[in-house]
């Protein structure tokens, strides 16, 4: 029998990263094996609690808010096997996508895609449908071959598509509803570099032509600041490892990440929401200045960059055919209602997959992001820019902000009765259930 694990931590308030969150859990534990998350689990139920798990607390949603006990995977973190002929890869629960894309590369190896911040833990980015940008490319989901769930009766399982085969559609993307990750085998493939190209463009060009834009380079996005007609295009291309690289000299990054990044553009921020007509000023300087360089590095260096200035994001997926009507309706809407809008909109696309949850299910997609400033009121923005997405048969990023509930999610996705019947399979008693879970899934 599995002996119970002692509480790990006092009940102190618990924030994610972008501040719409908080929760003060009954107790804290950091689980350093399946053997213990399995015991905190069954301690918890004893208790007649809840369980989550934390990873980063980079969720916008409540996905990962934890009333009863919050599992910290902290310490349930690092390379647990690696077949470099195969490229399989098994990685524990709680390792940040950061630290693993480093340990893949030490043994020639890297993430097939990735998306465009790396802090989150990849139990946690793989469980809300994390999702990079790539025609031909899926979300993280798409690149696991296995994961290990503790369960809510007390057991280790593990689920691929030859061991509890009827379970792997759900388990792919359970938005930790099925149980607690342990760890997740993830198909790697060789390390490769990407040579990004980033430059404005006319922002009417570019919408008129995503469809095939978005398929002229392995890895297209680009970013529109409201009030301006720029698009800030990125196109990354995939070369061998031997490639040449010419990544960014020190001063060179530091003024591109550091200054115009993250230091200049909080302090510019900060100016727009103190002073709102200086906003359309602030975004012309941005979209001509932040985005125009040539370099190449291994991808995990180029996928990634660090976001230091706080934010609130909804996203969205839609078909192809949807960023040009959506973008140009959120542009009128904005400027009829008045708002300055400082941060950008970010506009990426995938592939089709046949994950149940995922947003990508059954249709190429692309993705829509919409940001305010943290000290800006988001509310009537996001609510607008929702608005708009749903009217083009949205799908909501599961860890982004949106108002969706399990009645109006039901007929965006096929597969929604089949993941809720393998819940009520795995989790009857709801012990990994929370608010947003009850609101997105049904209690």
């Amino acid at each position: 029998m599995t002996q119970l694990a002692p509480a790990t931590g006092t009940s102190t308030p618990w924030r994610n990263w972008a501040r719409t969150e908080q929760v003060t859990p009954v107790r804290v534990e950091r689980p350093a094996s399946g053997d213990e998350v399995v015991a905190a689990i069954a301690r918890a139920r004893a208790d007649g609690l809840t369980v989550k798990p934390i990873g980063a607390g980079h969720s916008f949603t409540g996905i990962a808010v934890a009333p009863g006990v919050q599992l910290d995977l902290t310490d349930l973190a690092g390379l647990t096997s690696i077949d470099a002929g195969t490229g399989l890869v098994t990685l524990a629960a709680g390792t940040r996508l950061r630290d693993a894309s480093a340990l893949l590369h030490e043994h020639g190896l890297a993430f097939e895609n990735l998306g465009d911040i790396d802090v989150q833990s990849i139990s946690g980015a793989v469980s809300t449908g994390t999702h990079g940008t790539g025609r031909a490319y899926g979300g993280l989901a798409t690149q696991l071959r296995a994961v290990t769930l503790a369960t809510a009766d007390g057991r280790l399982l593990r689920i691929s598509p030859t061991e509890n085969a009827e379970l792997w559609p759900a388990a792919r993307l359970g938005l930790g509803a099925l149980g607690v990750l342990v760890d997740l085998t993830v198909q790697t493939v060789p390390t490769f570099v990407l040579a990004a190209d980033e430059h404005p463009e006319p922002l009417d060009a570019v919408l008129d032509d995503w469809p095939n834009r978005s398929a002229q380079a392995d890895h297209v996005e680009f970013y529109w600041f409201p009030h301006t007609r720029l698009a800030l295009t990125r196109n990354n291309t995939r070369l061998p490892a031997d490639a040449p690289r010419t990544p960014p000299g020190p001063v060179k990054k530091w003024l591109d990440d550091e200054l115009l990044g993250n230091g200049l553009y909080a302090v510019l921020c900060r100016l727009g929401s103190a002073v709102p007509g200086t906003v359309p000023g602030i975004n012309r300087l941005a979209s001509r200045v932040a985005f125009t360089r040539q370099v190449a590095d291994y991808s995990h260096r180029i996928f990634a960059t660090e976001r230091r200035v706080r934010f609130r994001e909804l996203e969205y997926a839609v078909p192809l055919d949807a960023v040009g009507p959506v973008l140009r309706e959120l542009d009128r809407v904005i400027e009829a209602n008045g708002w300055r809008v400082t941060f950008p909109v970010e506009v990426r696309a995938t592939a089709a997959d046949d994950v149940w949850l995922s947003t990508a299910f059954g249709r190429p997609s692309s993705y829509i992001a919409v940001h305010r400033y943290i000290r800006d009121d988001h509310t009537p923005y996001l609510a607008a820019a929702e608005q708009i997405l749903r009217a083009h048969d949205g799908r909501p990023h599961w860890g982004k902000l949106h108002s969706r509930t399990a009645d109006d999610l039901r007929p965006a996705y096929p597969h929604f009765d089949d993941f809720v019947a393998v819940r009520d399979r795995l989790d009857p008693d709801r012990v990994f259930t929370n608010p947003y879970l009850d609101r997105v899934l049904g209690g």
